[in-house]
């Protein structure tokens, strides 16, 4: 399984269930990522997209532990195991973790991949992503050269698991 995150400086990816930043060509990698693959997301996360409607042409899973919560196009379950029985229906490799923080931290442990922007930036967060420079099982593998967006600095990195990870 992976995810995809965008982090600043600090590992943080959000304030007020909002992105920190939006950079036109971090949304079209998004975008070119997670196309045709499975979604697994938290329900503030679907909330927060334009309208709460999952994202297009892709199987979008949400997270909830509200049992009345329903979401047209979306797949809904309850709890780790639901989820987890749901995603034995897909490739490991064709599954991205987006969101929010309780979910990255939930499915971390089962990601082999982390594809993370890291804006060159410290924005005021509520929310956070696990540093994986500090984590002993998380490497970084690959950095892309320096990405400019106006005058805000950002790279794409690659982080792999490297001990325990599926």
């Amino acid at each position: 399984m992976n995810l995809i995150v965008n982090a600043d400086r600090n590992w943080a990816i959000g304030k007020d269930n909002k992105l920190l930043v939006s950079i036109p060509q971090d949304m079209k990698f998004f975008r070119e990522m997670t196309t045709g693959k499975v979604v697994v997301m938290g329900r503030r996360t679907l909330e927060s997209f334009p309208g709460g409607r999952p994202l297009k042409d892709r199987t979008n899973i949400v997270l909830t532990s509200d049992r009345a919560y329903e979401a047209e196009g979306a797949v809904i379950v309850h709890s780790m195991e639901e989820l987890l029985e749901e995603l034995k229906k897909y490739p490991a490799d064709q599954v991205f973790v987006i969101g929010g923080e309780s979910v990255y931290r939930a499915l971390l442990p089962l990601c082999g991949t982390a594809y993370v922007t890291r804006t060159d930036q410290a924005y005021d967060a509520d929310t956070w992503f696990p540093d994986l420079d500090a984590d002993p099982e998380w490497k970084l593998t690959k950095t892309s050269d320096e990405q400019t967006y106006f005058d805000l600095e950002y790279y794409f990195t690659v982080y792999e698991r490297i001990a325990g990870g599926r």
